[in-house]
């Protein structure tokens, strides 16, 4: 989320220190709860090292210069588009995908805006890519899209790259389909659902898949969805508040638990939305299965140090709190920008991360500099 600055002051306490006193002066200038909560979490970003030298240093204008690399771009071919509206006219399910403008030029005027060299192309979350069609219409469906991205990575050299999609319902579509996008698209790495009919990212029928993936020392991006399970649960919103970010860490966990991390060391691991609650959870999950008699299996330096060899982005991430808790589980080293366009404007998160008061080279680190090492 974008915060504004307002023009009124508030007094606050200082009992602390003249550095801490001065950020929070600063930060104050938030009514109420906001800024109260923005305050919190630059404290606890002060103290894991992360903040600017000085307020004055973060609330530098960030020129528009393209060099910013987005990790979670959504795209929409037109044959998907049509099946999406298909899909939900079947089920009487209201049209969000008639609320998402999208086009190739829209993605690249927004890019210039924010100052976006690259974004990495991915397929949308819910209803994933299998609109409940039989395989073969599956797979159609998957490598139309994958041809699709490949046509706007070749139109438009150097801005866009692509996390691939897959089937994923059948392992030999799948492993045939990676094949196709490593050697014949050259895609980046591979984007994958959550879960697929309410199987886990771990669940061992996916294994020769990660095996693949791991021989060819792929990037494995994951995107929530709303599950079969859960996705209807009546808890007076929508999923995309409460279950996608859940059901990313069912993934993380389903694929710790299962071991992958450690099986397949090769793969490089990144996860949308600074991990849905992974970073909230981790002692939870810790508690529950840190002294497990198999740890050794999935965990064998401890599960925080499994958490903290992935990678996690920005997208609808950037709440001060959430990052606070994202920078105290892992380094920022781990943490790539995200915008989760079209359902945001790409300088939504770029404006939210320059508001936190970073420092420079964590910004540099998040903006550009990790996701160019990861790619």
């Amino acid at each position: 989320m974008h915060f504004n600055q307002t023009t009124h002051t508030t007094k606050c306490s200082k009992s602390m220190g003249s550095t801490e006193r001065g950020l929070l002066t600063c930060l104050c200038k938030d009514n109420g709860r906001r800024g109260a909560l923005k305050a919190i979490g630059a404290l606890n970003l002060l103290s894991a090292g992360l903040w600017g030298s000085t307020w004055a240093e973060s609330k530098e204008s960030h020129p528009a210069e393209h060099y910013r690399i987005d990790t979670h771009h959504h795209f929409y071919p037109p044959a998907y588009q049509k099946a999406w509206l298909d899909y939900e006219d079947k089920r009487n399910i209201p049209h969000f995908t008639r609320q998402v403008s999208w086009s190739v030029e829209s993605a690249l005027a927004d890019m210039d805006v924010a100052g976006v060299k690259k974004a990495m192309l991915s397929m949308a979350s819910t209803p994933g890519v299998w609109f409940d069609l039989p395989l073969e219409d599956i797979n159609k469906m998957v490598r139309s899209c994958n041809d699709f991205a490949a046509q706007m990575i070749q139109d438009h050299p150097g801005r866009f790259g692509l996390f691939a999609t897959l089937p994923m319902v059948d392992v030999k579509s799948t492993l045939e389909e990676i094949a196709y996008v490593f050697d014949v698209l050259k895609a980046d790495g591979v984007g994958l659902q959550t879960n697929y009919g309410d199987k886990w990212a771990g669940h061992q029928d996916y294994a020769p898949i990660y095996e693949e993936l791991n021989r060819r020392k792929a990037l494995v991006y994951f995107h929530p969805l709303a599950a079969n399970c859960c996705g209807r649960l009546n808890t007076g919103t929508f999923p995309a508040v409460l279950e996608a970010p859940h059901d990313t860490s069912r993934a993380v966990v389903s694929l710790l638990l299962a071991g992958a991390f450690v099986k397949h060391k090769n793969i490089r691991w990144l996860f949308s939305h600074a991990g849905g609650t992974i970073p909230m959870l981790a002692g939870r999950i810790n508690y529950f299965h840190g002294n497990a008699k198999n740890v050794n299996d999935f965990a064998p330096n401890g599960i925080e140090a499994e958490l903290r060899k992935l990678y996690y982005d920005t997208a609808n991430a950037t709440y001060p709190a959430s990052m606070a808790a994202l920078l105290k589980l892992v380094p920022a080293s781990q943490v790539v920008y995200g915008s989760d366009y079209p359902y945001l404007p790409m300088n939504t998160q770029v404006n939210a991360l320059h508001e936190l008061g970073l420092s420079k080279a964590t910004i540099d680190m998040i903006e550009h500099k990790n996701a160019e090492h990861l790619i």
